[in-house]
């Protein structure tokens, strides 16, 4: 039988290597003016998206719940500034999922339950609220890139 710890960690890694997986499906495609391109004056392109979830990842999970020594500039992540090319924004990016499976395959049956804050997650609760929020956050922001893309195709 397999155990509780065993599936959340098969489970949630497999989640966040199908995201992903989606995001290189939507980001491949495009050039890296596109990805750097902002439809309207607000917003955020698919590029500092990137940045802020590569960020994000490195932060909460690998900073603050694998000791990576990871050091975040939020403001940075949405700078126009930050502009890399594409094949550099997706490796980040998979280098920072590979850190959260890393982080992931190290938890015990009691890390789930382990007291968790962090600046901007101070009320989260445990570790297994902050990969859950984190798993969504991605989500959120890949909802965002599919409606980037459908203006970038205007």
């Amino acid at each position: 039988m397999t155990s509780l710890n065993s599936t959340l960690i098969q489970d949630f890694a497999k989640n966040y290597q199908e995201s992903a997986k989606k995001i290189h499906t939507l980001v491949d495609p495009l050039s890296d003016d596109q990805i750097w391109t902002k439809p309207y004056p607000y917003g955020n392109s698919i590029g500092n998206l990137l940045l802020h979830l590569t960020g994000n990842l490195n932060y909460y999970l690998g900073a603050e719940m694998g000791s990576t020594g990871y050091v975040r500039n939020r403001p940075l992540e949405f700078d126009p500034a930050s502009r890399i090319p594409k094949d550099e924004l997706l490796r980040r990016f998979d280098d920072a999922i590979a850190v959260v499976i890393a982080v992931l395959q190290k938890q015990s049956e009691t890390d789930w339950f382990t007291a968790y804050s962090a600046k901007g997650q101070e009320s989260i609760g445990d570790r297994f609220s902050a990969i859950l929020h984190c798993a969504g956050h991605i989500y959120h922001h890949t909802g965002q890139m599919i409606y980037l893309i459908k203006e970038l195709q205007k």
